[in-house]
């Protein structure tokens, strides 16, 4: 006999729905520092008299960023720990709503 989405257990629905923060996190940190790893690098190979002057304005916010080789790993960290942050507070605010919903 199969059992429907109706038959379900609302505690085991709830956590089904759940998104793991941490995983989350480190998910959304590894793209966010991969992207702009990558970025660098692609404008760091292809030179030229002035390198990434768009991308250079995050040295604004990412004290030591430069669009250099070792810049891009201090850009990777730092935006791992905004995507981090980023993935974290979603799930956490996912988790609630779900939470709620499940509850009324």
């Amino acid at each position: 006999m199969a059992q429907t989405r109706d038959d379900l257990d609302p505690a085991l629905a709830v956590r089904i729905l759940r998104l793991e923060a941490v995983v989350q996190g480190v998910a959304w940190g590894l793209v966010a520092g991969l992207l702009l790893f990558l970025a660098t690098n692609v404008l760091v190979l292809k030179g030229g008299r002035i390198v990434g002057p768009h991308l250079s304005l995050l040295r604004q916010f990412f004290v030591g960023y430069q669009v250099t080789f070792v810049g891009s790993l201090i850009g990777f960290a730092y935006a791992f720990i905004c995507g981090f942050a980023a993935g974290y507070l979603v799930s956490i605010v996912y988790n609630r709503v779900v939470r709620r919903r499940s509850n009324g």
